[in-house]
């Protein structure tokens, strides 16, 4: 099912602090500024960060914690082998951006063992300057950062446009980051799940709530040679949608101009093959003895 929850442009910056069940909604906004970390996979000069900070300094006390420089398909690479650097580059009140050496996992991990006496409210990561649709979000170092957040219990959405420029247009994508970002301090989120958020080039139409599309990136490599003529290869590509014909898909909102919203859930268990497994004859092993 794909839900269609078009918005309202000129919709307040400010969100309502609901009271609920959720614990995750349990703020209110005369006592308590959300803390929000904030990441990416770009680095931290990169500019879709940049508006997802000015965004996010509207409804929190924001610490940046990026790479200092490009960590794309890193997914949720950790460093382990090196040690990691960080380095505070600039404050002011209600704003603290690190560089970080590491990758985005690394950065959010970093940032909640160093940084946060308590953990942080939210987790955003992005804006990244790509799209991480469909099965892209295995690969992503964007949505890599995001459920890390989510490992930890916190509140966590990655956002990406769909235009890979440097100097990427983000002016009509920003009512819309604004919009989902106030609905999801609003209402949280359960644990295990965080939300993917890619955005389409241009103006787009509206939201759709979608399902992760069906797809896979058909990888081809050019073979080069360096100029003492040792081979090397470069990673080249594109993306095969499997389903074409499906409405429900965030490929097929990203095709018509909305942007997508997918939950996504850290627990990759295939529950429905649990019994059918169980019945197969695992057991049944004949241990030689020696």
């Amino acid at each position: 099912m794909c839900v269609d929850t078009r918005m309202i442009k000129n919709s307040s910056k400010v969100p309502s602090y609901a009271i609920g069940n959720n614990k995750f909604n349990k703020m209110n906004i005369n006592n308590h500024r959300p803390k929000i970390l904030v990441t990416n996979d770009d680095g931290v000069r990169a500019k879709g960060i940049k508006i997802l900070t000015e965004i996010a300094k509207e409804f929190g006390d924001i610490t940046v914690v990026a790479p200092d420089g490009p960590r794309s398909g890193m997914s949720n690479a950790i460093t382990v082998q090196d040690p990691i650097r960080l380095k505070l580059v600039h404050e002011e009140e209600g704003l603290r951006v690190y560089r970080c050496s590491g990758t985005p996992v690394d950065c959010v991990k970093l940032a909640l063992n160093q940084l946060y006496d308590e953990r942080p409210d939210f987790v955003l990561s992005g804006i990244n300057h790509g799209p991480n649709s469909s099965i892209s979000l295995l690969y992503s170092g964007t949505m890599g950062a995001a459920i890390e957040g989510c490992l930890h219990n916190i509140v966590s959405a990655g956002f990406s446009l769909c235009s890979y420029s440097s100097d990427a247009d983000f002016s009509q994508a920003k009512p819309f980051v604004r919009k989902v970002l106030a609905e999801l301090i609003s209402n949280g989120l359960p644990q295990g799940v965080c939300l993917n958020v890619n955005i389409p080039e241009g103006e787009p139409v509206g939201i759709k709530v979608c399902r992760q599309g069906k797809g896979l990136w058909v990888e081809e490599f050019q073979k080069r040679q360096d100029p003492v003529g040792r081979d090397y290869y470069w990673l080249t590509g594109y993306y095969e949608n499997h389903e074409p014909g499906a409405e429900d898909s965030d490929i097929h909102a990203l095709d018509n101009k909305y942007v997508s919203v997918v939950p996504v859930t850290v627990d990759m268990t295939s529950y429905e093959m649990l019994d059918k497994l169980n019945g197969w004859s695992l057991n049944n092993v004949e241990v030689k003895k020696i």
